[in-house]
């Protein structure tokens, strides 16, 4: 199935096998056919194809595809195109049955279809005419494309040089730091270990007790990231942990929860949002709506998630991917597989989104992510991840700086899905012009088509007739030997 390519696009890179791999448990067909999947979602992608010229005398495929042949004077190419409009895949996946993620075309649905046919030369005529403007189309869209793919590009780009300090280097020589990043980090720690001192003088107080001696040992300082092994950064800047760089209260980064906490039947249609995976884009907000009940909520207070926090994909083909809730979330907390961060007040969280989603970072942490086909990182690893800390009016210049830069190429982004989909459109526009006589003129020195199918017809009766004689024939040559056997 992964050789047909979606929409049309033909059978690509088949491979060689011999007979005796694939004379079992695959679908036959010849050079000519027309192969089109049956199974969702490949019948809805397109993946339907006439098999080119190929060596062989056969070839073997998916038995997920139904096989159509054309009769002579009927051109597979034809069959194909038909069955490629939105409208003949739409009224397939009507008529498909089977389980959810099973569900496949039956035979009948083709043995029903009405299909078309204009004269002969005809269908050439339009065939011919349909190759033209479909080549010139997909020329269009390949470039459409080639310009997407360096968008992607660019924005990689503008997010490592953000990370990596260049994009405000002019700023940084225009602006000498009134504190540098070292000296905000200092600050930073420090009214950590304030904070908790104060939180346990008042529980000591509370319980009325004399704080023991050498109490302010048992704090725990966060761990800071091995520079070491980390690029180098401008001079004001510097390295710290995403525990560091953490607010100073419970569960400033805390997952969601797991097992029996949240399953699919605490779910409903109303009440607090759970933020789940689906929601997390890079760097950006998927307004994908789930629900429990307020009860469930109040009992799930150690993952609530905010406004202006960051929450990061735990498990992501490309982590750590990062986006932050927007005001419009209301009450909410994280899945599982979700990780809440709460930055400290004094930092920019778009800064520090910008820095998670950006290449540099994504190829520090891809070295510790663990498991195959479904990368993960654990809650102590994403408290591990380095990010560059510069000086505030500098974090605020570099978020304000980056989404400018961004939003241009997302406004160029959103130009081109609508210019794709209207190439979508206009090529089912094509192809309904096509099967409705519209796309060339009629030639009245055609043989109409009813002879054409006359001649269909009057082919299917002989190759039946010599079918049945071919059967009687075997039947007399097996006759003589049976009796003798028996005799």
């Amino acid at each position: 199935m992964r050789a047909v390519e979606p929409e049309g696009g033909g059978l690509l890179r088949p491979e060689a096998a011999t007979y005796g791999e694939v004379k079992k448990g695959y679908t036959s067909f010849l050079s000519g056919d027309v192969i089109m999947a049956k199974i969702t979602p490949c019948m809805e992608n397109g993946k339907t194809c006439v098999v080119p010229a190929l060596p062989g005398a056969a070839c073997f495929g998916s038995t997920e595809f139904h096989v159509l042949r054309a009769e002579n004077g009927v051109q597979a190419r034809w069959v194909a195109s038909y069955l490629l409009q939105h409208s003949t895949r739409h009224a397939a996946q009507r008529q498909m049955t089977g389980g959810v993620g099973q569900m496949r075309v039956p035979a009948a649905f083709l043995e029903t279809l009405s299909l078309p046919i204009p004269p002969e030369r005809e269908q050439a005529r339009i065939l011919d005419t349909l190759d033209e403007l479909l080549s010139d189309l997909d020329a269009g869209v390949a470039a459409l494309e080639r310009v997407r793919a360096k968008l992607k590009h660019y924005r990689a780009a503008v997010l490592k040089a953000a990370v990596e300090g260049s994009l405000t280097a002019q700023w940084r020589r225009e602006h000498p730091a009134t504190e540098s990043a070292d000296a905000l980090l200092t600050r930073i720690l420090a009214e950590r270990r304030r904070r908790w001192e104060e939180a346990q003088l008042a529980k000591f107080a509370a319980a009325g007790k004399t704080p023991p001696k050498n109490w302010k040992a048992k704090y725990v300082e966060p761990g800071g990231p091995d520079t070491t092994v980390l690029p180098s950064l401008p001079k004001e800047w510097c390295w710290a942990s995403v525990e560091q760089l953490a607010a100073h209260e419970p569960n400033a980064i805390t997952d969601g929860p797991f097992g029996s906490n949240l399953m699919t039947g605490h779910y409903t249609d109303e009440g607090p949002r759970v933020i789940r995976l689906q929601n997390i884009k890079d760097g950006t907000f998927a307004d994908e709506r789930a629900h429990i009940s307020s009860a469930h909520f109040e009992r799930l207070q150690k993952h609530v998630i905010e406004a202006g926090d960051l929450v990061i994909a735990a498990l992501s083909e490309s982590p750590p991917r990062a986006c932050i809730i927007p005001e419009s979330v209301g009450p909410a907390i994280v899945k599982a597989d979700c990780i809440r961060f709460k930055p400290h007040a004094d930092l920019f969280a778009r800064c520090l989104c910008f820095f998670l989603n950006s290449p540099p970072t994504r190829i520090r942490t891809k070295k510790i992510v663990h498991g195959v086909g479904r990368p993960r990182l654990n809650l102590g690893e994403i408290r591990a991840i380095a990010l560059p800390l510069l000086p505030i009016r500098e974090q605020e210049f570099l978020a304000s700086e980056v989404e400018d830069q961004l939003s241009v190429i997302d406004h160029l982004e959103r130009d081109l899905e609508a210019r794709l989909k209207s190439a979508q459109s206009l090529r089912q526009s094509i192809l309904r012009h096509a099967f409705t006589g519209q796309l060339v003129p009629q030639d009245p020195n055609d043989e109409p088509a009813s002879e054409l199918l006359k001649r269909i017809a009057a082919e299917r009766e002989e190759r039946a007739r010599l079918l049945r004689a071919s059967k009687q024939t075997k039947s007399k040559i097996r006759a003589p030997r049976a009796a003798t056997k028996k005799k």
